[in-house]
């Protein structure tokens, strides 16, 4: 049997240990296991409310390593898991999936990043299905932006709290009918959303057709560092430091359907990364699903590269669980 330390947070000799097994796994495999999220985290001491689940060998070594984030009340815990390569085959990687359901609860998410095989079997033994394919897109915002060029008839400002809630809900769902785990928000995830310490409705930018309705929006995001805005009303936001710099995000695009191919995308694109930009970000990034071929093309000629690649796997049936 698997023996399984929950921890709240890790000493300095356990980040250690992680860090050496996220060392031999990225030789051994070629790719980094772990999130740049969750490895800045890691090294930095990273957010309260997150379990670490470590496996020692009996000499004492980390040969497994699980972070279980249970932040997020809207998508649910999402989790993420090494195993060393001598470790393998030897149950490691299901004890800890194991563990991480009885810590979460049924609605588990598990990311992989760079796809293996391996990664794939172990998910699908556990009860879990690839969900979504996705390619993190990374550009410098020290770079130059071509200019923002609004079409005609359209305009942009900034999203208004309570006045634009049910509109945006509707162009979302129409922008993303084809995406149910965004198309189908509800006011209660939206509202959720708003409430986040991050927020900020100046980096929520929505254009507006001749008749005053909603065509579409760039909502920005911001990751980590200490970062304070200051609004136009002289107000200020701060958010909660994540120990690492500043990471400005494309958090969700959408045009509603009878606007697209109008260069509406793009301008709003251009503008939401502008306001990153002057809120003194260096560097962009977001999260394409690898099959939106238009997509990647738009961002690739704006700048954007492929960084990396995640996988996440949810519980096909989460009524059924590998554990009495």
């Amino acid at each position: 049997m698997t023996n399984i330390e929950v921890l709240p947070f890790l000493e300095r000799a356990d980040v250690l240990d992680v860090f050496e097994l996220v060392d031999a796994v990225s030789r051994h495999d070629g790719n980094t296991p772990l999130s740049e999220h969750v490895l800045l985290h890691l090294r930095h001491g990273g957010d309260s409310e997150v379990r670490h689940l470590i496996v020692r060998a009996p000499e004492g070594g980390v040969i497994g390593y699980a972070h279980l984030d249970v932040t997020d009340e809207v998508e649910g815990p999402s989790a993420e898991l090494v195993v060393h390569p001598e470790a393998r085959g030897r149950g490691v990687g299901s004890a800890l999936i194991d563990q991480l359901s009885r810590e979460s609860g049924d609605h588990l998410r598990l990311w992989a990043h760079g796809h293996s095989d391996a990664a794939e079997r172990i998910a699908v033994a556990q009860g879990f299905e690839r969900s979504r394919v996705l390619w993190q897109m990374r550009r410098s915002l020290l770079a130059p932006l071509p200019a923002v060029e609004v079409p005609d008839g359209f305009t942009l400002r900034s999203f208004e709290v309570a006045d634009d809630e049910h509109e945006w809900l509707d162009t979302n769902a129409v922008a993303f009918a084809h995406l149910p785990d965004q198309g189908s928000w509800q006011r209660e995830d939206l509202r959720r959303r708003l409430a986040e310490p991050w927020f900020d409705a100046d980096g929520f930018l929505v254009a507006e057709d001749r008749s005053g309705h909603m065509a579409g929006f760039h909502w920005t995001k911001v990751h980590g560092g200490a970062h304070e805005h200051v609004h136009a009303d002289g107000t200020e936001t701060h958010s909660h430091s994540h120990g690492h710099e500043p990471l400005g995000e494309v958090y969700v695009i959408g045009v509603r359907p009878e606007y697209r191919g109008t260069g509406l995308g793009r301008a709003l694109l251009l503008a939401g990364l502008e306001h990153l930009r002057r809120a003194g970000l260096t560097q962009a990034m977001l999260y394409v699903d690898a099959a939106n071929e238009p997509a990647i093309h738009l961002y690739a000629d704006l700048g954007f590269t492929r960084w990396d690649t995640d996988v996440l796997y949810r519980r096909s049936d989460p009524r059924s669980l590998p554990f009495g």
